[in-house]
């Protein structure tokens, strides 16, 4: 007899309960104490035990998604694919799909709230539905393979099934039909107008079909971008520069290498926030298209108040100077670029082709950047 089982995203896949046979009370009465606190109990079916979901998150959820934007929480933060209800729906109810990436998992049972619904969760190994849809793991495939998992048609009478509108490039709707027989539509691109959506006849109106990509929508993506750089990069960058300012022919001195190397880490720091920050920020009012000359720019700006408002970096000589104007806007524009994918400026083709451009001017910048700091060492123990 099939259990009840929740498991993680990238685990070893075994078919959801809700394939199996009807377990008794008893069995699922059991097995409670395992589930998520956000599933509140089960609803007998024809294909078996479905979880039902809460609508409303708790202290913990928000904790989950402020530390899912600030750190690496978010790389196995997800919810074991498969069927879901929310509310008491039945035979005629509304089936939703979702990613099971947490955060979009939460965003649409929220949503729901006061609402009767099915939640059809495909396995995108713990991705959004945006960058699921591109990577082809929120899919015609995984869509289909669900439907079948879950005896969707055992579930509901009706052929309808609600996909996010984001999910759209993932999905293709004649080839869900021909296979399972279930219609796609799509819904609006976000969670929040779900109901407004549903009260409006199913009829998605131009706002809920726009993707704004605000300020606000930007600024929340931004320690997305920052965490890596500052993981990744900049320790790094940090003990390689104090040790270029502290290294003497006869061996390294810690005060050189603070004194020296201080002004050359809030550059640093400074290069990574213009492109992990004031870039994204301030992305639609930087002019260019291009991502890496937006960071380019908003990296020389930030260069320059740095040389003329910190006294002790304004304190370097002509090669100093040189290496800081091409190191460490090239540096920002490396960050800014990566910023390209949690956003709706461009496509796939058009990261490609810059990322084709840029990588070489990258390699070469870094390449004369060492030859500077080796001129700059050479000249400071009198060799040249």
């Amino acid at each position: 007899m099939a259990e009840l089982k929740f498991i993680k995203a990238g685990a070893q896949e075994r078919e959801p309960a809700c394939c199996g046979p009807v377990q008794s009370a008893q069995q699922s009465h059991a097995r409670e104490e395992e589930w998520p606190a956000w599933a509140t109990g089960t609803l007998m079916t024809d294909a078996g035990v479905i979880p039902v979901i809460s609508t409303d998150l708790t202290a913990s959820d928000h904790w989950e998604h402020l530390k899912c934007r600030t750190s690496s929480f978010r790389n196995d933060y997800s919810v074991a694919p498969g069927l879901y209800a929310v509310g008491t729906p039945d035979r005629n109810t509304d089936v939703f799909v979702s990613a099971n990436y947490k955060l979009s998992f939460d965003a649409l049972r929220k949503a729901l709230k006061g609402l009767s619904a099915w939640v059809l969760v495909l396995d995108t190994k713990g991705i959004n539905v945006w960058c699921a849809a591109g990577k082809g793991t929120f899919g015609t495939e995984e869509l289909v393979r669900r439907i079948s998992f879950a005896k969707l048609d055992r579930v509901v009478d009706h052929r309808k099934i609600i996909v996010p509108q984001l999910g759209a490039p993932g999905i293709s709707a004649p080839g869900v039909k021909k296979v399972s027989g279930f219609k796609v539509c799509y819904g609006p691109v976000r969670a929040e107008d779900v109901g407004a959506y549903i009260a409006a006849g199913y009829e998605a109106t131009l706002e809920m079909r726009r993707v704004k990509f605000s300020f606000v929508d930007r600024l929340v993506l931004t320690p997305m971008e920052i965490n890596p750089a500052m993981k990744k990069y900049y320790p790094a960058y940090a003990l390689i520069m104090l040790a270029i300012f502290g290294l003497q022919p006869t061996g390294i001195f810690f005060g050189d290498a603070f004194s020296g190397g201080l002004p050359f880490l809030l550059l640093g720091l400074t290069a990574i926030l213009a492109g992990a920050l004031v870039t994204p920020v301030l992305l639609p009012f930087i002019p260019f298209r291009s991502f890496a000359v937006k960071g380019w720019i908003t990296g020389v700006l930030a260069v320059f108040l740095c040389m003329n408002f910190i006294p002790m970096a304004g304190r370097v000589n002509s090669v100093l100077l040189f290496f800081t104007y091409l190191f460490f806007p090239l540096a920002s524009s490396y960050v800014a670029l990566q910023f390209t994918g949690s956003t709706t400026f461009t496509g796939i083709s058009g990261v490609r082709k810059e990322l084709k451009i840029t990588i070489p001017l990258y390699i070469s910048g870094s390449v004369v950047s060492l030859i500077l700091l080796l001129v700059y060492k050479l000249g400071e123990w009198r060799f040249i």
